[in-house]
């Protein structure tokens, strides 16, 4: 009987947790790991010593105040991927709706429409960002990224 006891109290406490976790995760903080060269030197500056990989950085993401908070130029921003809902992006605000921005590659001037905003890669080289894939629409969920959480993994 004890051992009974035992685990339905377990499985209550777990259960309990597990909700309070993901409920914070989901409205308030969550920490997202950023992979990849694009935002180099910002994030991944350094290299792992075995194979010369990059290691991740994670970044503490805020949720709480974006229904008041106005994006502004430099904001970091994590966002959904344009052609993959399911990738994530961590790219810099270059430009906010009414900003002309001049595309390098094409030398073309634009001006990024209303409820979109132009986000790019502090790497230019190795960034997959509004230069490929155009301006992102502020329909997209995106998220101020509050911190930057170095966490090294032994």
């Amino acid at each position: 009987m004890a051992a009974q006891n035992f685990l339905w109290s377990f499985t209550k406490n777990c259960f309990t947790f597990g909700l309070i976790g993901l409920t914070i995760s989901d409205r308030y903080a969550s920490i997202v790991p950023v992979r990849g060269s694009s935002m180099s030197p910002t994030f991944n500056l350094t290299t792992d010593s075995f194979m010369g990989s990059l290691s991740d950085d994670y970044v503490l993401v805020e949720k709480f105040c974006l229904q008041k908070y106005k994006f502004s130029h430099g904001d970091v921003i994590v966002f959904c991927s344009p052609s993959n809902h399911k990738e994530k992006h961590v790219k810099r605000i270059i430009g906010l709706p009414g900003d002309w921005i001049g595309t390098p590659m094409t030398n073309d001037v634009m001006k990024v429409p209303n409820g979109h905003c132009w986000v790019e890669g502090d790497n230019p080289s190795s960034s997959l960002d509004s230069r490929s894939f155009g301006p992102v629409k502020s329909t997209m969920p995106y998220i101020r990224l509050k911190k930057l959480l170095k966490l090294l993994l032994w």
